[in-house]
Formats: C-alpha cells, sequence, structure tokens
C-alpha cells in the first residue's frame, strides 16, 4: 500500500492536508517527512496560464506553437525568481505534449509532460552552465546533437546560467547553434545578459523577463495560504513582497520560512522580526531627536542597535528606506502599501517636520556609508558620528536656501539689481542741485572754457541773457571781452538785430546740457558702489559654498 501511495503523492503534488484519506496518519506523516517539497518547488507553475507577470512572453511562445514558428535557440533573461528556467520547461513540455489543448497548453497527463515533470525525460536534458562551462562540456554536445530523439518530438537543451561559459566554449557552440538538425532546439537562461557573447545572442529570440510587481506576488501568496490553510495577515504578506524586490522565489521561500515559526495566524510584527527587520520604532525615536536637537540621543541609539545584534548595513539600509519614505511623502506620492497603519501616522507627522532639503541631504549622506560601513574598524563609533551627523544637520542650512537669502538682500540693497525695479534710479535724486546754485557756478566758470564751444552761438546765449537777469548790478566787461572769432561770427548770425533778448534765452531743454558736471560726478560713484557691494556678495557666496560644500569652483 506504501508503495502505491507514494507515486501517486509524487503525481498529484500534494503533501500536506490534501493528501489521499486512506493513509494512516503516522504513514502519511512518515511520508510527508520524507517527500517534504518547498513551497518554491510545490508551487512551480506547470501551465502557462500560470506563470505571474509575463503575460506578452508567454503569447508570443504560444502564437509560435501555433503558427509553427519555433526558432532553433531562445535566451531567457531576467533577475532571479522571475521564471526563467521555468518557461523553458513549460515551452519544452508544450512543444513535445502528446495531447496538447486548444489553447496550446500542455496536457500534463502524457508520459512526455510527466517526464518532464519528474526529471526523468531522456529528450530534455538540463544542464548547468556553471559546472559544464568548459570546452570539453561543449564539444559532447555537438558530438550528440545529431542523434535522434528517443520518443518526443523535439531534442531540447536547457542551459541555465549559460553565461558562465567560457569564451571558447562559445565559440565552439557557434556552429551548431546557427545550423542545428531541424528537431533540436536549445534554450538559454540567464541572469547576466551581458556577459554572453554577442555571436551567440544574435543568434537566439531574446526574452526579457520583468520583476514582479507586490501585488502580483501579493495575490500569489494569498493563493498558496488559502491552498495550505495558513492564516496570514495582508500587511505580513506585503512586508514579504516587498522584502523579495520582485523575486517571485524568494518571496515563496520567505513565506515558507515564517510558516515554520508560528502555528497560529502569522501577524506583521513576527513577519518582521524573523525577517530581521530593525524596528520603525527607532527611526520615529530618531526623527524626534533631530526635531529637539538632541545631540545626546545618537549615543543612546547607537547602544540600542548594538544590544539588539542587528547588522549595521541592514539597518543602515531601513534607514535609507525611512527617509525615502517621507520624501515621497513631501512629494505627495503615494506611500509605501506595506506600512502599517500605526507607522503612516508617525510619517505624517515627520513629513511635516522634514523639508525636501534636508532630505536629499541625508540620503545622500547616508549612501555612501552603506557601502563603507563594513569595511571601518570602530563601527561602534562611525554609527555614534552618523547620528551625531543626522541630528547637526537640524541646523544646517542648504546652499540653494542661502543662495536664495543672499539674492533677496542683494536685491533690496544694491543699487542696480539683476532685476529690473524703480529702485534703480533711487541715489540719483540726492544728487540733484537747485537750478540757482547751478546758474551762478555756470557764470562764475572760468572764461578758458567758452573757445573750447563748438558753435560760436552757444556762447552768446550763455553770456547775455544769464548775466542780465541774475547778477544786474555787475556789468558784463570782466565777465570775457569778446574775442576776435566772435566778432567775426556776429553778421553770420541768422537772427536779426532787432529781435528781442528773450529770444536768445537758452530754452530749458538745453539746461541738462550745461549741468553735467554734478551728475558725472556721482555717475562713477555710484557705479563702483554697486560693483563693490556685488564684489562682496560674490565672495560671501563663494566662502558659504567653501563653508557648506567644501569645496570652491575656480572661475575660468
Amino acid at each position: 500500500m506504501l508503495l502505491r501511495a507514494i507515486p501517486q503523492i509524487m503525481l498529484q503534488n500534494r503533501f500536506y492536508s490534501n493528501s489521499p484519506q486512506y493513509l494512516h496518519p503516522e504513514l502519511k506523516a512518515d511520508i510527508l517527512h520524507f517527500m517534504y517539497q518547498n513551497i518554491s518547488r510545490k508551487y512551480r507553475p506547470q501551465t502557462f496560464r500560470s506563470m505571474v507577470g509575463q503575460d506578452a512572453i508567454v503569447t508570443t511562445l504560444k502564437n509560435a506553437i501555433k503558427l509553427s514558428k519555433i526558432a532553433p535557440a531562445y535566451l531567457f533573461c531576467g533577475c532571479r525568481g522571475t521564471g526563467k528556467t521555468t518557461l523553458a520547461r513549460l515551452f519544452a513540455k508544450a512543444l513535445n505534449c502528446q495531447a496538447l489543448t486548444a489553447d496550446f497548453e500542455p496536457c500534463n497527463e502524457c508520459p512526455s509532460c510527466l517526464g518532464i515533470m519528474q526529471g526523468k525525460a531522456l529528450d530534455v536534458m538540463e544542464i548547468d552552465g556553471a559546472s559544464n562551462r568548459g570546452i570539453d562540456d561543449i564539444r559532447q554536445i555537438n558530438e550528440t546533437v545529431g542523434y535522434a530523439s528517443a520518443s518526443s518530438k523535439y531534442k531540447i537543451y536547457i542551459i541555465d546560467e549559460v553565461h558562465m561559459l567560457t569564451k571558447e566554449a562559445f565559440n565552439a557552440l557557434l556552429k551548431t547553434l546557427e545550423e542545428p538538425p531541424s528537431t533540436v532546439k536549445f534554450f538559454f537562461a540567464t541572469t547576466e545578459p551581458h556577459k554572453v557573447l554577442p555571436t551567440i545572442t544574435s543568434r537566439c529570440q531574446r526574452f526579457d523577463l520583468h520583476r514582479l510587481t507586490s501585488d502580483q506576488i501579493v495575490a500569489k501568496l494569498g493563493q498558496i495560504a488559502a491552498d495550505m490553510g495558513a492564516t496570514v495577515e495582508k500587511d505580513a504578506l506585503q512586508l514579504i513582497a516587498h522584502v523579495a524586490e520582485g523575486g517571485l522565489r524568494d518571496a515563496e521561500s520567505l513565506f515558507d520560512q515564517l510558516l515554520c515559526y508560528t502555528n497560529g495566524p502569522l501577524t506583521y510584527d513576527e513577519t518582521a522580526q524573523i525577517l530581521g527587520i530593525s524596528p520603525r520604532s527607532l527611526y520615529f525615536r530618531l526623527d524626534r531627536a533631530i526635531e529637539a536637537y538632541n545631540l545626546s540621543f545618537a549615543f543612546e541609539l547607537a547602544a540600542d542597535v548594538f544590544s539588539s545584534g542587528k547588522d549595521l548595513s541592514a539597518f543602515l539600509d531601513g534607514l535609507i528606506e525611512h527617509y525615502r519614505t517621507i520624501l515621497l511623502l513631501k512629494f505627495q506620492l503615494p506611500a509605501a502599501s506595506y506600512l502599517h497603519e500605526k507607522d503612516q501616522k508617525e510619517y505624517a507627522h515627520a513629513a511635516a517636520f522634514y523639508t525636501q532639503e534636508h532630505c536629499l541631504y541625508i540620503l545622500d549622506y547616508l549612501l555612501p556609508w552603506y557601502k563603507e560601513i563594513h569595511r571601518t574598524p570602530f563601527k561602534r563609533v562611525t554609527l555614534e558620528m552618523i547620528f551625531l551627523h543626522l541630528i547637526r544637520s537640524q541646523k544646517r542650512i542648504s546652499l540653494p536656501t542661502l543662495v536664495r537669502r543672499l539674492e533677496e538682500i542683494e536685491s533690496g540693497a544694491s543699487p542696480r539689481p539683476l532685476s529690473s525695479s524703480p529702485k534703480v534710479e533711487a541715489p540719483l535724486p540726492k544728487q540733484e542741485i537747485s537750478p540757482e546754485p547751478v546758474l551762478s557756478k555756470v557764470e562764475m566758470a572760468p572764461p578758458k572754457a567758452e573757445p573750447k564751444v563748438a558753435s560760436p552761438a552757444v556762447s552768446l546765449k550763455i553770456e547775455i541773457p544769464i548775466a542780465k537777469q541774475e547778477l544786474p548790478s555787475e556789468p558784463i566787461k570782466p565777465i570775457a571781452p569778446p574775442t576776435e572769432s566772435v566778432k567775426e561770427s556776429l553778421p553770420i548770425e541768422p537772427t536779426p538785430q532787432a529781435a528781442p533778448p528773450v529770444e536768445m534765452t537758452p530754452p530749458k531743454a538745453e539746461l541738462p546740457q550745461q549741468l553735467p558736471k554734478p551728475a558725472a560726478e556721482a555717475a562713477p560713484k555710484a557705479v563702483e558702489h554697486t560693483r563693490s557691494q556685488k564684489s562682496r556678495y560674490d565672495t560671501l557666496l563663494r566662502f558659504a559654498a567653501v563653508e557648506l560644500e567644501g569645496s570652491l569652483k575656480k572661475e575660468l
């Protein structure tokens, strides 16, 4: 009875409560003990429809079978746990299946499908590229590739981690890969496609498998939990999906590990504890210390981290994720779905305190330390200094903020700011002088300046009317005797002699031409003052950059 029961259980792939009911409980326990399979193997997809998250690739492969357009070689690329080898096995089963369904799915009942499922098929050979990577191993493939298949339609070679083959092994495979027999197909799987030679890639149809989303992983784990009769909180499943980082096999392995921890419901806190995730309460305590500028808390937090035995790199990883979540909230983006409700309230409070510049500065500071923390011999002191720096960053003024403040000061104090403003001409009214003193200065000007005037008519306009109006008691002769050039120019005057003297008075529009000396003396002073202020602000900005960023860019 035992010999009949074990093969039946193996074929049906049931090892828990779904095993045949006619087995004795003790016998059933012994079978489960010796024939146990982990979740990743037990729930490996056996049909195309059970593949998770690779719909486009599945559709392409099924259409290739439907249209009989089977390429000689296929290359499946992607990160770990996304289904590369599983998809190669499914494609091999579909090609050799003796009773395909209407939608081109393998039947999983014919001898070919059962042989591939049990790993006993002679025509489907799986080769580990890491341990069979030499040229001699490829020569064996080249020697046997010409033999006919045993019982299937195609002879299929599945080479996993094909990037581990040597350059000589790749070159030995080129001719066979380009022109194989019509009944031979090659399926390659790799996590590092950039290491595969371009001559190999050009002879294959390449499919890139993408990471699975958290919702897809949570849905798959929920189906597994329901099938096994396990009770798991949804927050725990979301945390598992987050730690798996898009790999379904990693998520299934973690879930299998967590089910061994408890027989009751699996909670979020238990999941975080088993996975070694630091409690977020430590991060929230650090936020409150930064807000209160409590420098002594750095030593207290470092002591707590060391006493808990947590890996420092893992702790910094969680701290970086913590500030990333705050930054998402600052940008008004949805927070991570795996967060607990009580944690979301704490993050809302932290997002109200931090600024975007502060979060970006902390992330820039923590990322290099994540790589270097395992190299330093003084790990506790280094961790204390990291926490002290984070708390001190609360008083830090960012460089963009400092530049913005200095620009505001400069725009208010400088006589010629960069932005157009009516304050540009503000200093000029202070230099203006009343008309009376200006006219007197013009009258008392030395006579040497008169011969330099280009037009003789201008000299007459200056002498006659101004002297009569402002200084009638003084004669005109002492001011300046008429020169010979002026006398000669009198007949050339276009105005008649009988014209009233009022018409010869200088127009008001010409007064600014006679008053340039005070403004000309004040203009260079204003320009020089503006330049000196701009120079002081530029120097202040450069020294602020040195103080805050630790470097000074040389002006070209």
